[in-house]
């Protein structure tokens, strides 16, 4: 059968999560399409614990979190196919009705239909061609998450001399998993002057095992061209330039990059979905809904989250909303508020709230643009103030969630803006 009321493209945490609320809504037909050949995404490959503490009250690693998610999704019978990849996603012109095109070996080249589709592809790791690094391309590079795959997944041995570029959870959860499978980790280096990753993550993964963290440091050079012989690591000023006097060489077989992640937003940009230039994902609205009507966005695919318990709640939030879009038909009208960015704050999700559409309680999350200490987090709308909280730090590496009342939404006109307030 080639229609159904909802597709959910991607099937890991967000896709599954996504899934079981639609279901739970009373959306009876609806399918999960998944390229990798198992449920749970990158999940699988992330064997270290710390997973499901908001959302099952228990610590987990990931491929028991995904396990966890896939056997709800088989418990409540949600049809799923595996080693499918989808190929576009648009809306038809003469009907609500969305036309997903797909491949696969089961079914060849063929369009399925449906009234709504949820994105859920997650995302991908920012690659060396777009560091600008200099040097040749020699064996031995690899991202974080590619090494992480060889060696969870494939019992790989990748090197024994390595250096980390970037600071993020990846690359920081890597240089504990290399040095436990007997490699050593001379540096972590970070352009930024702070890290990129979650505290708990520096202190579990680099000050436990006495790595450095080298932070406004960066590789500015790649010496080998056959195999990687080592790396030249330099300081940078505060326009991010290496200062040349301080470039020190890190004999190395090992470079791994963990400069960043990228939403896999190719099929949404291709079925006409406005993408946010400062996330790399969707516009959406509160009910996650993106500009195509009745295509809606979540997960990684639609912001880089800090923990997998937010995905799944955000997901959740998006199947639910699909629900609500299938059941009634339409998308709702009134009054919408565009959210906008001031002082720190580097985007929101979401962009905009119909205040018809909206629950008792909203979430605006968002990420601020460099660190801050003893400061209040503000919402204003013209000169009314609608929300204050004070924060004694904020990090980069941490989304913020915030939760707006109704009321408050009723108040606002028809604009508001985040802003951090320092003292």
């Amino acid at each position: 059968m080639n229609d159904h009321s909802l597709i959910i493209i991607g099937g890991g945490p967000a896709g599954m999560a996504a899934a079981l609320a639609a279901k739970k809504a009373g959306i009876e037909d609806l399918l999960i399409l998944e390229r990798d050949s198992h449920l749970g995404g990158i999940l699988n490959q992330c064997i270290h614990n710390g997973f499901g503490l908001h959302t099952f009250k228990e610590e987990l690693t990931g491929p028991e979190y995904a396990e966890r998610y896939a056997n709800m999704v088989k418990q409540e019978q949600i049809p799923y196919e595996l080693d499918t990849m989808v190929l576009s996603v648009e809306k038809l012109k003469d009907s609500n009705k969305k036309a997903v095109t797909v491949i696969s070996s089961k079914r060849g080249v063929q369009t399925l239909y449906a009234e709504a589709v949820i994105l859920a592809m997650g995302c991908r790791e920012r690659p060396r061609g777009a560091l600008n690094i200099p040097g040749y391309r020699p064996q031995g590079v690899y991202t974080a998450g590619t090494a992480q795959k060889l060696i969870n997944l494939e019992g790989a041995k990748i090197g024994k001399e390595v250096v980390i570029l970037g600071s993020g959870d990846i690359g920081l959860i890597m240089a504990r998993r290399m040095t436990l499978e007997g490699a050593h980790v001379a540096a972590v280096a970070e352009l930024m002057p702070y890290s990129s990753g979650l505290k708990r993550n520096i202190v579990q993964c680099l000050d436990d095992y006495n790595i450095p963290l080298l932070l406004s440091h960066t590789v500015v050079d790649i010496k080998g061209k056959e195999k990687l012989e080592g790396v030249y690591i330099a300081k940078v000023d505060e326009k991010k330039q290496p200062i040349e006097e301080t470039k020190e060489y890190y004999p190395c077989d090992t470079l791994l990059l963990s400069c960043g992640l990228i939403p896999e937003n190719e099929l949404s940009l291709d079925g006409g979905v406005e993408i946010d230039p400062r996330t790399n994902g969707a516009y959406v609205d509160e009910s996650l809904e993106t500009s195509v009507e009745g295509v809606f966005s979540c997960g990684n695919v639609l912001h880089v989250h800090d923990l997998v318990d937010f995905v799944s709640e955000e997901s959740a939030r998006a199947g639910e909303s699909a629900a609500r879009y299938i059941l009634s038909g339409k998308r709702s009208q009134g009054k919408t508020i565009e959210v906008k960015t001031g002082y720190g704050v580097r985007y929101t999700v979401p962009c905009r709230i119909n205040v018809e559409n909206a629950g008792e309680l909203t979430h605006i999350r968002f990420r601020v643009s460099g660190v801050y200490k003893n400061v209040s987090i503000v919402i204003k709308s013209g000169d009314k103030e609608l929300l204050r909280k004070k924060s004694m730090i904020l990090v980069p590496s941490e989304m913020v969630d915030l939760l707006l009342k109704k009321s408050m939404l009723k108040e606002s006109g028809e604009e508001m803006t985040v802003f951090i307030e320092e003292a």
